[in-house]
């Protein structure tokens, strides 16, 4: 992994806003992830405003859910529902992404949420965001990790797109607070819808 990316995006998670989408573009932000829903039906609206500009600025942005353990199906679709009239599953969006953080959510949830995202939606590719511990005692992606699944890890080491852990799914990586970098094979193409 000697490769860099030149791409790199940011995360925003409960009540993060940016005020200014086109100042983020400028400073070679190409993707953003936005935490819009949880659990079976709560919606930030606010934060579906941040995905609306900052697809508007031209920033492949895209939905991200904290998911909570059981109604995996509600989830999904409570997802899909939200995600749909802002653009969050069109062509070139970023792929939309699974918080899978909480306590309780285990392999056989993230299975079932890709699954009922993919049928919903009618898309493939799909993220699946996780701290570095939980990557590396929680959770076993070769179980569900298919070639569209694409795994995020966070782990704040200040070293862009080299997480101190591999996976040959694992392609973004969040380095710093917010902060993310893809992680080399990968390409921008290869997290986007």
């Amino acid at each position: 992994m000697t490769e860099q990316s030149a791409e790199h995006g940011i995360d925003l998670s409960l009540h993060e806003t940016v005020d200014d989408w086109p100042a983020v573009k400028e400073h070679a932000f190409s993707f953003a992830s936005i935490t819009i829903t949880e659990s079976l039906n709560w919606t930030d609206d606010a934060a579906a405003r941040q995905l609306r500009d900052a697809l508007a600025a031209g920033i492949s942005a895209g939905i991200r859910h904290y998911a909570r353990p059981g109604a995996v199906q509600e989830q999904a679709r409570h997802v899909v529902r939200t995600g749909m009239p802002l653009g969050a599953f069109a062509p070139g969006a970023l792929a939309p992404a699974l918080d899978v953080g909480a306590d309780g959510v285990d392999d056989r949830f993230i299975r079932s949420w890709i699954k009922a995202v993919r049928q919903a939606a009618g898309i493939r590719r799909v993220l699946v965001y996780a701290p570095y511990e939980d990557w590396l005692h929680r959770f076993r992606p070769d179980k569900w990790a298919d070639r569209e699944v694409v795994l995020w890890l966070v782990r704040h080491n200040g070293i862009p797109g080299r997480p101190g852990w591999f996976h040959t799914r694992l392609g973004l990586h969040q380095h710093g607070a917010g902060v993310d970098a893809l992680v080399y094979p990968f390409t921008l193409a290869d997290v986007l819808l």
